[in-house]
């Protein structure tokens, strides 16, 4: 069978590939493709290797592989809250306690935190509205420079819903899916590319191995396998190559885009001996340290908490940066009060799409589906994501068997009529329209935004504001203007001459001279970024990869002067290089892909000029 791949390697390779021929190929391992293989286990160990045998391997039950990036599958980089109906469903005698650091939400409160230190850029309205809760604090529930609402809004509710560690989920739902046999599921082992047939996916291809940096065959060299399925399944989330492999090749919908992101950063710490918090215990912030970024706490079992913020695609800053934002935030006097003298115990960060609906690519193709993140399925209004991720994998495996049992094809119509009518009709696209235009406003201002969110949340979507979306790089302000009334010109060219003599970070310095207070570190929670990485990330490039992050134009590069790739580099991966190149090191790459949506030169308007392919390692924590 004759393929073309579209191509994403760095050097183009002439060389004889091994190839293997399953039933179905899946790429990636998150909370989307954990539902589907569930489900899909669930069936085949029920019914049988006959009742579904493998049309690639006749006489053999269906053959099903699954192809993860990270070193292991419980390299999860999340802490989360969700309702877990879902999941609930495919595992209805679900003991929390079973699963490493899951327990159910006991309570829950949504606090608006004021500014207590004077450096937050906050508009002349929310000002205000800042002076009044301090003149009315005494019969307000105030404490701490936060506010407490009366109520926690429906749409957000997290009610008889779970606390819990993705990473521990993840190695969970893997080991039960692995005991059944059925199923292959292979770690560190990057899907460089989609294989077309025309505009047919027939498999993918791993990634090359024994390679140097630019993907030039070294002496141990490995080509990477040529994988054809009767079936694709995408689920590689937001960034994930093969996903935007077919965005790029197909097109998306008309009308769709990914214009709005944001990267989530987190602590897994250990709580003081004496805390306060019970497990159970879920706090939602906003509006510290910028009026723009949102927060969490989640409280695990045995002293355990996640806390973490949101920095969005929206936050004009073109000097943010996560990890320094990150530990404002944790001192807030009110957050403080509970994380004085807690100690890291792991770290991480990811990019979220936050399009939505909006940014719902073709959910399925000739030979193809997509699933979780990358297909659109997070609802931002709820902040809900891992629940419907799984949902749509499940929906996808019942679709899936219902083909196997007919006989039928894995065409566009058949899945169309099965996985994608099945979507159509669940909570997962009744929430996702609700939310659609749920987070518009905040591109016309924060008040605005949460203005849209109430409305949106009040009216099951029917009110929202609705306001046209920007590409990611328009989103970032320059220098100057974001700046506007705080630093001038002058002081801005100051600023990025003495990073470039002393080898701090411009955005630290510039975060710095805006009023920002020095981090005083403490060793056990305030720490450097590049100590983070190595206590509480444990990040490690495998060797042999080519790099996964390449600055197309050096050009574009050059001209830029304000680089919001390396002030948004998670891990600091991304570093000032000779001649304005930015220079990147793999060793200390998270696989957040936050440089990729940060890049403030875009190539035609859509595209950014930074390419994020196949790339293996990452972070080393189960934590997560």
């Amino acid at each position: 069978m004759s393929s073309e791949l579209l191509q994403t390697q760095p050097i183009e390779l002439e060389v004889e590939r091994q190839e293997l021929s399953v039933d179905i190929a899946c790429v990636g391992f998150g909370p989307a493709m954990g539902g589907f293989l569930t489900t899909l286990t669930q069936a085949m160990t029920s019914e049988g290797g006959a009742a579904l045998e493998s049309a690639a391997m006749p006489g053999m039950p269906l053959q099903v592989i699954c192809y993860e990036r990270a070193d292991d599958i419980g390299f999860g980089v999340s802490g989360v809250v969700t309702r877990g109906t879902g999941i609930r469903k495919s595992f209805p005698q679900l003991n929390p306690s079973d699963i490493p650091m899951m327990v159910p939400v006991k309570n829950e409160k949504v606090l608006y935190l004021l500014d207590p230190i004077g450096a937050s850029r906050r508009s002349t309205t929310l000002r205000l509205g800042d002076a009044a809760i301090r003149a009315l604090k005494g019969v307000l529930p105030y404490q701490q420079h936060a506010l407490e609402l009366p109520y926690t809004p429906d749409f957000l509710k997290k009610h008889d819903g779970m606390v819990m560690s993705i990473g521990q989920f993840n190695q969970w739902v893997g080991s039960q899916i692995m005991a059944s046999g059925m199923v292959q599921i292979w770690p560190g082992t990057p899907v460089s590319a989609p294989l077309f047939s025309g505009n047919k996916v027939v498999g993918v291809r791993l990634a090359d191995q024994g390679v140097d940096r630019a993907g030039a065959p070294e002496s141990c060299f490995m080509a990477g396998m040529n994988v054809h399925a009767q079936l694709t399944v995408v689920g590689d989330g937001p960034v994930g190559p093969v996903g935007r492999a077919i965005d790029g090749k197909l097109g998306m919908p008309d009308g769709h885009h990914t214009r709005e992101w944001a990267v989530g950063m987190k602590f897994v710490v250990e709580l003081p001996e004496d805390t306060a918090l019970e497990p159970g215990t879920v706090l939602h912030t906003f509006g510290f340290p910028e009026p723009e970024i949102f927060g969490f706490l989640y409280v695990h079992p045995d002293r355990l908490a996640s806390v973490g913020i949101f920095i969005p695609s929206w936050l004009a800053n073109p000097a943010r940066t996560a990890y320094r934002y990150l530990q404002h935030y944790i001192q807030h006097p009110y957050l403080w009060q509970y994380l004085q003298g807690a100690t890291l115990r792991s770290w991480g960060a990811k990019s979220l799409q936050e399009s939505g609906k909006s940014g719902e690519p073709f959910l399925a193709g000739d030979g193809y589906a997509r699933i979780g993140e990358g297909s659109g399925s997070t609802n931002m209004l709820t902040g809900s994501g891992v629940d419907e991720a799984w949902s749509t994998g499940v929906q996808l495996a019942n679709s899936v068997l219902e083909l196997l049992r007919a006989g039928k094809p894995f065409t566009r119509e058949n899945l169309e009529q099965t996985y994608v009518s099945r979507r159509r009709k669940s909570d997962v696209e009744l929430g996702a329209r609700v939310a659609e235009h749920a987070r518009d406003g905040f591109h016309r201002g924060v008040v605005r935004g949460l203005l849209g969110m109430a409305l949106a949340g009040l009216s099951n979507g029917k009110l929202s504001l609705r306001t046209p979306i920007p590409t990611a790089d328009k989103q970032i302000g320059s220098l100057d203007s974001y700046f506007k009334g705080r630093l001038t010109r002058e002081q801005i060219a100051e600023v990025t001459r003495e990073a470039a003599g002393s080898g701090r970070a411009m955005h630290d310095l510039l975060m710095d001279a805006a009023g920002w207070p020095a981090i005083e570190c403490d060793g056990k929670l305030l720490i450097s970024q590049q100590d983070a990485l190595l206590m509480g990330g444990k990040v490690q490039a495998t060797p042999g990869f080519a790099d996964h992050v390449i600055f197309k134009d050096p050009g574009l590069c050059i001209e830029c002067e304000a680089k919001t790739c390396i002030a948004m580099c998670s891990g600091q991966a991304i570093t000032p290089g000779e001649d304005g190149v930015p220079a990147f090191d793999r060793e200390k790459c998270v696989h957040c892909g936050a440089c990729l949506w940060n890049c403030t030169r875009s190539i035609d308007g859509e595209t950014s000029n930074i390419q994020f392919r196949a790339g293996a390692g990452g972070l080393h924590s189960a934590e997560n």
